[in-house]
């Protein structure tokens, strides 16, 4: 993974798009930033990014992805994966379904995933040293470039979606105190089925992860 570190850019994700559009880089690329002005977030949302958090996108071909993995929830894969690491690391990181990450019952930050062409683009922001009101950080001191080399060689191994699944099955239970959305309607997680693609069944709607 080639890794390009900026010192500001609005969003990882969109700068990494553009230079993608253009021919400017190619997969498997990396675009990590010290700060970002305006971080896409979920549902169309921003997520301002404070100095000394983490905020990066990545590109990889469609090709190498697992073939067992729904596109729909790649969100999911790439996230947990990234849980993963920081749970080897000490900390009590979990993944709300479909994609945020939490502490206890603080979101601590989120991953938004994006087709482009023959590409997936992956952006993740993470709260590491500091946190904006109504938010979390982390809860383990781990430097960015650890961070990143870790969580890229564990990226470029690609396991199996139902791997993955298999573990991310077991904490989802933690999500059921919360509400998800889908096409602007609010569901309660707390009756919902989790299916092993990565979708849930709420109110006998399927809902995949929109991000």
């Amino acid at each position: 993974m080639t890794i390009r570190w900026l010192e500001r850019v609005d969003s990882t994700q969109r700068y990494l798009i553009d230079q993608l559009k253009k021919g400017e880089v190619v997969p498997p690329f990396a675009v990590v930033a010290d700060v970002q002005d305006a971080g896409r977030g979920s549902r169309g949302n921003s997520w301002t990014g404070l100095e000394g958090n983490l905020f990066f996108s990545f590109a990889v071909e469609r090709s190498v992805l697992p073939a067992d993995l729904k596109l729909e929830s790649s969100s999911i894969y790439f996230a947990f994966l990234l849980k993963m690491v920081l749970e080897d690391a000490g900390s009590e990181v979990w993944l709300k379904w479909p994609n945020d990450f939490y502490i206890g019952e603080q979101k601590i930050g989120g991953t938004i995933t994006t087709l482009r062409q023959n590409s997936l683009v992956c952006g993740i922001g993470l709260n590491l040293k500091n946190a904006p009101e109504g938010f979390a950080a982390l809860d383990i001191e781990i430097s960015r470039k650890k961070l990143l080399d870790d969580y890229f060689s564990r990226v470029e191994g690609f396991p199996k979606w139902k791997e993955i699944f298999r573990l991310y099955a077991l904490e989802f239970d933690k999500s059921r105190r919360f509400q998800t959305h889908n096409n602007h309607h609010k569901f309660s997680l707390e009756n919902a089925v989790l299916c092993d693609d990565g979708s849930v069944m709420c109110d006998g709607q399927r809902i995949y992860s929109q991000r």
